[in-house]
C-alpha cells in the first residue's frame, strides 16, 4: 500500500464528497476544525454526521451553515457553555434529521464495523425508551440462555475525520490514549487526519509511542496543520480558547449571530 502523502487541510476537505457520512470526535478529543473550515468555505452539502460518541463545536458549525442533513449522536452540546445553539434551533424547527443514540450503542456499532461484523450485542440499553425509537435495533433471546439481548447494527462511516498531535512521514498517526480515534479509524471506509507535527522515522518502532499509534494502513491522508483543532484544545498540545467558544455559543443562538460569527471566523 502506498504511504499517505502529506497535504493541506483544503485537500483533506476535497476528499469528503457531498452526502458523505462522517464520524467526528468529541470536543475533548481531536477535532479537525481547520478541515471543517474548508468544508464550510466550499460549502459541503447533505453530510451525515456521527458523534463518537457525541458532537460539539465542529458539528454545530456544520449544522448551522446548512451542510448537514442528518446526525446520529448520544449528545450534542458545547460542554460548560450549554446546548449546541445552531443544532438546537435546527432541531426545534425540524430542519434536520436526528437519530437518537447512546454512548455505548454508538461505540458498539463502530466496534462491530471495526471487527467486520454486521452487529454487536449490547445489554445495558435494554429497558430504556430509546429501544422503541430505534427500529433498526433488534432484541432477541440470548442463545446461551441469559435472557433478552439487544443487537446494534454496525456503523460504517464513509469517512473518519480528526486532528492528532503527531504523525510520521510513513503515515502512522499518534493518538495517545484517545482510543475513540482508533475505533473511528478502524470502522470507517476512509480516514483523514490533520496533525500538529510530522516527524521522520517510524512511530510503530518506538516502544513508548507504538501502543498509541494508528498504523498507516488505516489512514488515507495526513495533513500537517499546526493549530488545526483551534479554538478547541488538543490533548498534550494546547488548551481550548474559552473566550472564542463562549462568543460563539452566544452569537449562534440566532441565524444572524451565527452568520456574523461564521463570516469572521472563515475570513481568518
Amino acid at each position: 500500500m502506498d504511504e499517505p502523502a502529506l497535504c493541506a487541510a483544503e485537500a483533506l476537505a476535497a476528499r469528503i464528497p457531498d452526502g458523505a457520512s462522517i464520524v467526528l470526535a468529541p470536543d475533548y478529543s481531536g477535532c479537525a476544525l481547520a478541515v471543517v473550515q474548508a468544508l464550510l468555505r466550499r460549502p459541503a452539502r447533505h453530510l451525515r454526521l456521527i458523534g463518537c460518541p457525541q458532537l460539539g463545536l465542529q458539528g454545530d458549525l456544520l449544522v448551522g451553515a446548512g451542510c448537514v442533513d442528518r446526525v446520529e449522536t448520544a449528545a450534542f452540546a458545547l460542554g460548560e457553555f450549554g446546548l449546541a445553539p445552531a443544532f438546537d434551533r435546527f432541531y426545534r424547527e425540524n430542519r434536520i434529521e436526528v437519530v437518537e443514540s447512546t454512548c455505548p450503542a454508538i461505540h458498539a456499532g463502530l466496534q462491530a464495523a471495526e471487527k467486520g461484523l454486521p452487529f454487536m450485542p449490547l445489554a445495558g440499553v435494554l429497558g430504556s425508551g430509546l429501544v422503541a425509537l430505534r427500529t433498526d435495533w433488534k432484541v432477541i433471546d440470548d442463545p446461551f440462555g441469559a435472557g433478552p439481548i439487544l443487537l446494534v447494527p454496525a456503523i460504517r462511516p464513509d469517512v473518519a475525520l480528526f486532528h492528532a498531535p503527531l504523525a510520521d512521514t510513513r503515515g502512522n498517526v499518534w493518538i495517545g490514549v484517545r482510543r475513540e480515534l482508533m475505533v473511528m479509524a478502524h470502522a470507517a471506509k476512509r480516514t483523514l487526519v490533520s496533525v500538529e507535527e510530522t516527524v521522520d522515522g517510524d512511530l510503530l518502532r518506538e516502544e513508548r509511542a507504538a501502543a498509541g499509534t494508528i498504523p498507516a494502513l488505516y489512514v488515507e491522508e495526513v495533513a500537517h496543520v499546526p493549530g488545526g483543532a483551534r479554538p478547541n484544545g488538543l490533548f498534550t498540545c494546547y488548551s481550548p480558547n474559552f473566550e472564542t467558544i463562549a462568543r460563539y455559543a452566544s452569537a449562534a443562538r440566532t441565524e444572524a449571530g451565527f452568520a456574523s460569527f461564521l463570516g469572521e471566523w472563515l475570513d481568518r
